[in-house]
């Protein structure tokens, strides 16, 4: 590849495009920052969450807080056995048993560390704050922080609680530039039968990605459009027109 073409493509990519070349390797450079951003995704999989912490920055939302862990109890049981992150702990039910209502709920919102930390740490909240102005009028159950969560928990959280539809941000798998994404997981009628066929998915949250606020855009259209054709997953399809001057369907 030309030296004049490289620029011209890194502009528009963070992705290791055009990298040049040193004798038959590439640049000490590159591969010093390959190395960093490997680290880096490494890191992001491991580092504890904090669910504490997390609850406190979330005390803003204005909902009640439930805390919902898997049967996973570390993250090396989290990592080996994905079929533990899937189904909630005994205590876990427990909790959530106590904020059933008779009318149910429109929605449950879920927050889990995921595959990031990270993730749900810095993305989280800024995703809540835009998002939770665009569901005025629905019934809203309590957040539920989920440590160790695979994306299937929402089925079983949604079930026990009796919401109408179910949402789980959780980190997803460190990439070796975006060690910090979220990703959002959106399901109508969630019930322990569910496939990932039934659900639909907004991810790379993140500044350099989809930013929060426009995250939070999509996902209100396809809620509210799920909510208004009693379905989601691969029957429904995304068609938000766009960031700018997007419009929530009626439901």
């Amino acid at each position: 590849m030309s030296e004049e073409l490289g620029p011209s493509l890194r502009q528009w990519t963070d992705a290791r495009v055009a990298l040049g070349r040193a004798g038959g390797s590439v640049p000490c450079r590159s591969l010093l920052d390959f190395r960093l951003s490997h680290a880096r995704a490494r890191d992001a999989v491991h580092r504890d969450f904090d669910p504490a912490a997390l609850a406190v920055e979330l005390e803003a939302s204005g909902l009640p807080l439930l805390l919902a862990p898997s049967r996973a109890t570390d993250r090396a049981s989290y990592l080996q056995r994905p079929d533990l992150g899937r189904c909630l702990s005994e205590g876990a039910r427990e909790a959530l048993a106590t904020a059933v209502v008779p009318e149910g709920y429109d929605l449950v919102i879920i927050l889990s560390d995921g595959l990031s930390a990270d993730a749900a740490h810095v993305q989280g909240p800024p995703l809540l704050q835009a998002l939770l102005p665009l569901l005025e009028g629905w019934r809203l159950a309590p957040l539920v922080i989920a440590p160790f969560a695979r994306v299937a928990l929402q089925d079983e959280i949604g079930a026990v609680l009796g919401a109408r539809a179910a949402l789980i941000l959780l980190g997803e798998r460190p990439g070796l530039g975006s060690p910090d994404s979220l990703g959002a997981y959106l399901i109508h009628g969630p019930h322990p039968a569910c496939t990932d066929a039934d659900r639909n998915c907004v991810s790379n949250i993140r500044p350099a990605g989809l930013p929060p606020g426009a995250a939070a855009l999509r996902i209100a259209w396809l809620l509210h459009e799920a909510r208004r054709l009693g379905f989601s997953g691969v029957d429904l399809k995304d068609q938000s027109p766009g960031q700018d001057g997007i419009s929530l369907p009626s439901s």
